[in-house]
Parts: C-alpha cells; sequence; structure tokens
C-alpha cells in the first residue's frame, strides 16, 4: 500500500535521511531545504537563491558518508546572477550549477566549501534560451567517492561524441570555446570526486588527464563516464555496489545503463542499442504532427539542437560506433534496456531491504520524468544472479527494448508496471525502516510504499 509522508511541499526533487521519520527534502524552485520530522515539515534550514527556470534550480542532496561524525551535507544547485529566486532564463553565471558542502549543526546548514562549478548557461545563435538538461543527481557510492551527473546542457563537444566539435576542425563549439572539456564544455558526464573535490587518482582517465595537462586535463581527471545526453537518476546496486544511470532521449531510446569507470554511453551518435541506429535516425529526422518537439513545431525534428542535426546521425551501427570519442581507456556498452520511443524515467532506486517481501529484496525502480504515462508510473526491474543485466519475464523483452509505439506508451512494459499516478518521481529512496520512499516532484509530497 502507499501512504503519504509528507505533503504541501513546493516542487521537491531529492531527500536524504538522518535517522528514522526524519530526512531533508529540497525543493527546486524555492532553492530551499526543508527539514521534515515525523511527517511534518519543523523548519527550513537552508533559502538558496537559485534559478529554477526550466530543470535548473536546487536540485540534489547527499549526505557524507560518515554522517553524523562528519556533519557534511552536499547540494547540487543553480545559482543566480541577481541574488534572488529567478526564472528569467539568462539571471545565471556561465557557470551557475555548483554542488557546495554545507554542514549540519542540529537547526540549520552553514556553508562550507564549492567543490565545483559547472555550465549553466544555454544561449546558442539561432535558437531560444534554454536551461534544461542540468542533471543534478548527487550521491556518495560504496566507495567513499562522490558521483555528480550532469547532462549536455546542450553542448555538442568532445564528451558528446563529436571530437571536432558542431561545426568541423578548428571551429569553438560556441562563443566560449570548446569543443574540448575545459570548465564551459564539461558536460554530459558522471564525475567521481573526492568529498573535497578532488579527483581521486584511481578514477579511469586519472592519467590520461594528467598527460593532456591544463584545465582540459584536469577536468578529463575527475570523469567516471562521458557521452551522457541527460538524467534524472543514478543509483548504486546495494549488492554488486555496481552503478546504475537512467537516460532520457529526445523522442527516441530511453535508457538503462551500467555504467562502469570509463564508460562512454554514447550520445549524440548513439542512443539506443547500436543495431537500432535506423530506427533512432528515423524516428528523430520524422516530422510528426503529435506530440509536437516545442524547439521544431510541427514534429520531432531536431535533437534540440540545430548544430548537429539528426540527418547527420549514421546510417549503419559501425558508422556510428567509429564516430565516438574515445578517451584513452574509454569503452562503449549497449543500454541494458531501452524503449524505442522515449519513457522518459526521473529518480531511480533500489530497495536495499525485504521489507515489502524477499520477492522485491534489490530490486531496481525507477520514477516517471513525466506524468503523461500512467499517471506518472513506478517501473520495477529484477536484475540477474550476476547482477549485470535487467531480468525479463515477458519474451517481447528478450532483446532489451520495449518496442513501444509513441511517447510515453508503455507497449511491452506493462509486465514492469509497479505504480501508477505518482507523477514526476524525482527520487526514490530505501528508509531505515525499511520501505520504498518516492518524491513526486509534481504532487509536491513524499510516498512510502509499505507492505500491508
Amino acid at each position: 500500500d502507499v501512504r503519504t509522508v509528507v505533503s504541501g511541499l513546493v516542487t521537491p526533487a531529492s531527500m536524504a535521511f538522518l535517522g528514522p521519520d526524519e530526512f531533508f527534502v529540497v525543493e527546486k524552485n524555492t532553492g530551499q531545504v526543508q527539514h521534515v520530522v515525523d511527517g511534518a515539515v519543523e523548519e527550513t534550514v537552508l533559502d538558496l537563491a537559485v534559478n529554477f527556470a526550466s530543470e535548473r534550480g536546487l536540485l540534489g542532496i547527499t549526505l557524507h558518508p560518515d554522517f553524523p561524525s562528519d556533519p557534511g551535507v552536499y547540494l547540487y544547485w543553480t545559482e543566480t546572477i541577481s541574488g534572488v529566486d529567478s526564472e528569467v532564463l539568462s539571471d545565471v553565471p556561465l557557470l551557475g550549477n555548483r554542488v557546495d558542502r554545507f554542514v549540519w549543526d542540529g537547526s540549520s546548514l552553514t556553508m562550507d566549501q564549492n567543490l565545483i562549478r559547472l555550465r549553466a548557461f544555454q544561449a546558442d545563435a539561432g535558437q531560444p534560451e534554454r536551461g534544461n538538461h542540468d542533471g543534478g543527481v548527487i550521491d556518495f557510492g560504496p566507495d567513499g567517492k562522490l558521483y555528480i551527473l550532469i547532462g549536455d546542457v546542450g553542448r555538442r563537444g568532445q564528451l558528446q561524441n563529436l571530437a571536432d566539435g558542431p561545426f568541423g576542425p578548428g571551429v569553438d563549439d560556441d562563443q566560449f570555446g570548446g569543443p574540448e572539456p575545459d570548465n564551459a564544455h564539461l558536460t554530459g558526464v558522471i564525475l567521481r570526486v573526492n568529498d573535497d573535490g578532488t579527483a581521486p587518482s584511481s578514477n579511469p582517465f586519472f592519467a590520461a588527464g594528467a598527460t593532456m595537462g591544463g584545465e582540459v586535463g584536469a577536468n578529463v581527471q575527475k570523469i567516471f563516464a562521458y557521452g551522457l545526453r541527460n538524467s534524472f537518476g543514478m543509483a548504486f546496486d546495494p549488492v554488486s555496489g555496481a552503478l546504475w544511470e537512467q537516460e532520457n532521449g529526445d523522442d527516441s531510446f530511453t535508457e538503462l545503463n551500467l555504467a562502469d569507470p570509463g564508460f562512454n554511453s554514447g550520445w549524440v551518435q548513439i542512443m539506443g542499442p547500436p543495431e537500432r541506429i535506423q530506427q533512432y535516425k528515423t524516428i528523430e529526422t520524422t516530422v510528426s504532427p503529435s506530440p509536437p518537439d516545442p524547439f521544431a513545431p510541427g514534429g520531432y525534428f531536431g535533437l534540440q539542437q540545430i548544430r548537429w542535426p539528426p540527418t547527420l546521425i549514421a546510417d549503419s551501427p559501425g558508422e556510428a560506433l567509429s564516430r565516438l570519442f574515445m578517451l584513452p581507456g574509454a569503452h562503449y556498452s549497449d543500454p541494458e534496456f531501452s524503449w524505442k520511443f522515449a519513457v522518459p524515467p526521473a529518480g531511480i532506486g533500489f530497495l536495499s531491504s525485504s521489507a515489502l517481501g524477499p520477492q522485491y529484496r534489490n530490486d531496481l525502480f525507477a520514477g516517471a520524468a513525466t506524468p503523461n504515462t500512467s499517471g506518472g508510473y513506478l517501473f520495477r526491474f529484477n536484475l540477474t544472479g550476476n547482477r549485470q543485466k535487467i531480468a525479463v519475464d515477458d519474451p517481447r523483452l528478450e532483446d532489451r527494448v520495449a518496442d513501444n509505439t509513441a511517447k510515453n506508451d508503455i507497449t511491452e512494459s506493462e509486465s514492469l508496471l509497479f505504480g501508477t499516478n505518482f507523477g514526476v518521481g524525482t527520487d526514490i529512496e530505501t528508509g531505515p525502516n525499511g520501505n520504498l520512499f518516492v518524491v513526486s516532484l509534481t504532487q509536491g509530497a513524499v510516498y512510502e510504499i509499505f507492505r500491508r
């Protein structure tokens, strides 16, 4: 069954448990961190001036792995130039997405240090300003390192598998440089850093970055995975410790990926399995009256960027794979699961208990990035015994692709459906009591799924 733990929140995006019946929840549009105790907001413990336009705002929260002996609380948020909450797209510094460490003293959060500043500003020639693809998920892994996920922020450089950028050799990605991943173009990545923001020497591209040197090399040293379009969810397998992430397609091929060290997810050259490259290209170049792409009136066409149109997508799997920009030691692997037409997930999380019954222990759950599918679905995925693959019972899913018929259609996903009407589910967590908790951004609530 389901019960409401707390309601009346304003665009809640992520939560972090302090103990039984006590947690922080961050509000995307207000920039506020709410302290919830016994089902009620006890106090606002921090209020940041956020740019909340589009997908920006106060997006992610995680606690130091030694909390509370180390009282560090880490937040991913988008700041403003004006110093007040704003939804003006231009009211943001170039590096307006940031991750900061705060200190919890039992009643308030106090700024301690900034770990990193990342690209936020989006204004490209011939296109409307935007504020999307900011990612925003942060979490400490079982290795004690902080993982930070940011989407592509509309960039089209090396980390989006365009070695020479969108315009060819010698031409900058945009007015700020690129296509190399300098500070203004470190996007579409999962970063892995120490708790103070420095790069661990065990990172997959640490040696490569040291050889490169300079600002670009220092950034490469922090990269754990790249080639991501955008994501609102990543989670660590409680059994294997492996990192999983979901990735939102534009109109085609939403993905679930096992992101191991050095993973290149393939965007913008590939979405979905490479053998489906013609479907990817066909969908993204088709003008279709429904549903319309807001950046391409009348159809899907666009990939949200005129700088690298979908007509340039490869015509064969081999061609697509040959185009990938591979840092030394990088590798590509197929998605573990995907949907032919985008059925975009948001938060993902594992249930690391048997509280709902032993059959659900260590399963992976995904919330919806839009209420347009089943009112905001919850999908449940069982993993194989080696924890490397999605286990399926439906013979239609043996290829690990749901061949649905349109965006937000769940054809071939019916057996995965675990819940409905959760709205936009931005975070999924196992609580101290072992139950499953779901943060609903659109319904302003945190829900608890429990066994009757």
